[in-house]
């Protein structure tokens, strides 16, 4: 019986072993192939061991430092004061849906479900973010639309759901308010819940460039996606001039530049991911079950 576990235990490991390496390969290749030559890239193919190592995909990406600096900050600004604002908005809205004895609770939580199924339409929205609220080349428009996300409502109210009610009512017999109720007890025990929609959120802010390119004409708040977007697309285009004036002695990296431009708009994320992992599948679990 204990050689059986044991054999069981090995093949576990073994098994995750390999799903550990086979998720690392491929982040791997794309930091080598973005330090690969264009031109062994074009007659050797991608390689784990390039024979050749350069920087000039990361020179020719960062030709325009100030450019690539000023998106970061506007990235990194949006993605945090837009997260701690889809935070606090969602689970706000998440307690109220979830109080049992709140009477608009269910008709609340249909309506927020509703938006999944449904949407206004592209132009309708388009107009009420730069006409009507005029919103329009401002941070505030790469902010607001993604403040409250249906899905990460619906999964946190299903975590909140996990608190006892009696914990709730108890504090409100001792004289508590609704507010101390929400940030004194129901915020520290939901600290799951939070990294989860958290995460999600960074994510969302993070790798967005359809809010930048529908609301944004200025290069003062154009995001790092949408530079990189960009950059690539120029990259494409200008070999495609070459091609035709037959210049075959240049050669502009495209290739190593799609795995460089990975890098820099992935990096920062493999180092945020680690911190919230440990609350990551303990809240994305609870929350599924219970909702």
């Amino acid at each position: 019986m204990i050689i059986k576990s044991r054999i069981s235990l090995y093949i576990i490991h073994i098994a995750l072993l390999l799903s550990s390496i086979a998720c690392i390969i491929p982040i791997v290749l794309v930091l080598t192939a973005s330090l690969t030559k264009e031109s062994t890239i074009l007659t050797e193919g991608y390689s784990l061991f390039p024979s050749s190592v350069t920087l000039e995909a990361y020179e020719f990406i960062f030709n325009n430092p100030k450019q690539i600096i000023n998106s970061y900050l506007v990235t990194i600004f949006v993605t945090v004061t837009g997260t701690l604002l889809s935070i606090m908005v969602t689970a706000m809205v998440a307690y109220v849906i979830c109080r049992k004895d709140f009477f608009l609770a269910n008709k609340i939580s249909f309506f927020i479900f509703f938006t999944l199924l449904f949407s206004g339409g592209l132009v309708p929205w388009y107009i009420l973010v730069s006409r009507i609220l005029h919103l329009k080349d401002s941070p505030l428009a790469l902010i607001l639309p993604y403040v409250v996300t249906p899905f990460l409502v619906l999964l946190m109210k299903g975590f909140m759901s996990t608190i006892p009610f009696a914990l709730i009512e108890s504090a409100k017999m001792d004289g508590a308010s609704e507010y101390r109720v929400f940030f004194s007890i129901i915020i520290p025990v939901s600290k799951s819940g939070l990294a989860t929609i958290a995460l999600f959120s960074v994510l969302i802010y993070w790798n967005d460039y359809w809010l930048s390119l529908l609301f944004i004409d200025t290069g003062k708040y154009v995001s790092l996606q949408l530079l990189l977007y960009r950059i690539m697309s120029n990259i494409d285009f200008l070999n495609s001039a070459l091609a035709v004036a037959n210049t075959s002695n240049i050669v502009l990296p495209s290739q190593s530049a799609r795995f460089a431009l990975a890098v820099v708009a992935a990096g920062p994320m493999l180092f945020i991911f680690p911190f919230f992992q440990r609350f990551f599948v303990k809240g994305i679990t609870v929350g599924s079950i219970k909702g």
